[in-house]
């Protein structure tokens, strides 16, 4: 292997494992955002219940009625402006195409690199190209969720049993690891 390759497939691991932490973080953010698009649409509606239950209405209280209607009308009009169901996909989106990526950029360095060298340049240049358009949307997820992502990555995660050697098969915690 020349220089050259080398230092391509060592670039073809760094891509690969930002990737890696990129498409975590961007699933973990997908995890919340779909909780949260839920949670818009399901508490109008449980808002709207509440302020229109009798009990409520005629309570010494008013106030907590009237509470919920407003909450029940204003929750809809915050969904509707901050785009929610159109973030969610691109979020889902994104975080695929990363993994994909991830994927691509391994396969490129630990398999294509051992064919033709032209070949293997011209691949890495289009994964570039594709790595390049994906960062383009310039969606950036919150810090917290990088800070999970690492912690899930470094706890070892996304490890493949296959990637160890006979001797730390013995210290995977996979069950079925151990069994072979």
């Amino acid at each position: 292997m020349t220089n050259k390759t080398e230092q391509i497939v060592k670039e073809c691991n760094r891509q690969s494992e930002s990737c890696l932490y990129t498409s975590t973080t961007l699933f973990i953010w997908l995890r919340y955002a779909r909780w949260l698009n839920h949670g818009f649409i399901i508490t109008p509606i449980i808002f709207s219940s509440l302020a229109t239950w009798k009990i409520l209405s005629q309570s010494s209280s008013p106030w907590v009625s009237a509470v919920f209607a407003l909450l029940a009308g204003l929750l809809p009009a915050i969904y509707k402006a901050l785009d929610f169901p159109t973030n969610v996909n691109s979020i889902a989106l994104l975080a695929a195409e990363f993994k994909n990526l991830q994927d691509r950029f391994r396969q490129a360095g630990e398999a294509l690199s051992l064919g033709d060298p032209d070949s293997f340049f011209k691949q890495f240049a289009a994964l570039m190209k594709c790595l390049e358009d994906a960062r383009k949307s310039s969606i950036t997820p919150p810090e917290w969720c990088f800070k999970l992502a690492q912690k899930k990555i470094t706890a070892g995660h996304y490890d493949f049993v296959v990637d160890f050697s006979t001797k730390a098969l013995n210290k995977v915690p996979c069950d079925t690891a151990r069994k072979e």
